[in-house]
């Protein structure tokens, strides 16, 4: 399964408890030669390790560790390293087992517990929230959905629109691959209007992030005949892509979605500042651990890919050795599915992002 399969209904789903053990396989997979080579063989190894950790479990009766094995094995069977993107993540526990294959790099973990190791899927879902993109030009407007990188043209409410005008010459639009720039006559008025009447209809449907791309009259006009594309998140002065592929479409607004993102890492910074002027601030996992617990975070924000072993002493959490008795390896996992459960939102950061806080904080309800 992908990062598109998705959805805070089976995010809940593999966040519940399983019967011990839960083993979740976590590889950093590649797209192509030469790093791509050695993922069979790193993938083998983790499995394998998966394995020796439920042979070595006294707490694991033979059923399961055969059970759990099997599951591992028919998991690998799945495996699709041909066609892989940047993550790998295995689930395998008592009579189920799932792959999936993310569009994140993720570190490489074998982690044994009550629960499947979720951050990853976490993390690949908030960065994949779905946007829309419009491409506009003077005898096309189409509408694609986005999730992360991936862009497919959408079909429906109206959507695609095109226009044939009577006096545009049909030769040269073959011979240069697009119509001329004909934004002030009253026909192509009234097409955007149209358009934006559909574009509408969408987004009252499902009211996602736009960016609009298209030549500057297109969107200037646009802009004037209507009032959706007022709404966007950005808009791309960018010709040619009037009949251009999904493919050509990311990439043009590529740059502009990830410019958002690095928009949207510096508000949750301000947002974590305001917290910590008013004492609404949690920092450090054990202080989020805490205030995680008793339900007060209303908002969790976690550096990609930490991790830390801790053990529970005095109702605290403290850093651990990993032959220490009682250590706990996922507490971080472990917080964000409380925080998810609990009605609070998850967002994720790039490394380093939260050094001085300690790699995660919260901002409090109360």
């Amino acid at each position: 399964m992908h990062a598109a399969d998705l959805t805070p209904a089976v995010l809940a789903e593999l966040r519940r408890p399983r019967r011990y053990p839960a083993v979740s396989v976590v590889l950093p997979t590649h797209r192509s030669e030469p790093d791509n080579t050695q993922d069979p063989v790193r993938l083998r190894n983790l499995v394998a390790e998966a394995k020796n950790r439920l042979q070595a479990d006294d707490a694991v009766s033979r059923a399961d560790r055969l059970d759990v094995a099997e599951q591992l094995d028919r998991a690998l069977a799945e495996v699709d390293l041909v066609h892989a993107e940047d993550g790998l993540v295995i689930y395998a526990a008592p009579g189920e087992h799932q792959v999936w294959s993310l569009p994140r790099p993720v570190p490489a973990r074998v982690v044994v517990a009550e629960t499947f190791l979720t951050r990853n899927l976490v993390s690949a879902f908030t960065a994949g929230a779905p946007y829309w993109v419009l491409t506009v030009a003077a005898d096309r407007v189409a509408l694609f959905s986005g999730t992360g990188t991936r862009l497919v043209e959408h079909s429906g409410n109206g959507l695609p629109l095109d226009q044939v005008g009577p006096d545009w010459d049909v030769e040269r639009q073959e011979r240069i691959g697009n119509v001329p720039s004909t934004f002030t006559d009253e026909e192509t008025r009234r097409f955007l209007r149209s358009a934006d009447t559909a574009l509408a209809a969408v987004l009252e449907a499902d009211n996602r992030p736009l960016y609009v791309l298209g030549e500057a009259a297109a969107i200037a006009l646009l802009d004037d005949v209507g009032t959706t594309a007022k709404r966007a998140a950005a808009q791309v002065p960018r010709g040619g892509l009037g009949h251009a592929s999904a493919a050509a479409v990311a990439e043009a607004v590529r740059p502009t979605v990830a410019e958002q993102g690095r928009k949207a890492v510096t508000e949750l910074h301000e947002r974590l500042d305001q917290a910590q002027g008013i004492k609404g601030l949690a920092a450090g996992i054990d202080e989020v651990w805490q205030t995680v617990v008793e339900g007060r975070a209303t908002l969790v924000v976690v550096e990609e890919d930490y991790w830390q072993l801790v053990r529970v002493a005095d109702n605290h959490l403290v850093p651990a050795e990993a032959d220490e008795p009682d250590v706990r390896e996922d507490m971080v996992d472990e917080i964000v599915e409380r925080a998810l459960d609990t009605g609070a939102r998850v967002q994720f950061v790039p490394e380093g992002e939260l050094a001085v806080r300690g790699r995660i904080a919260a901002v409090l309800r109360y």
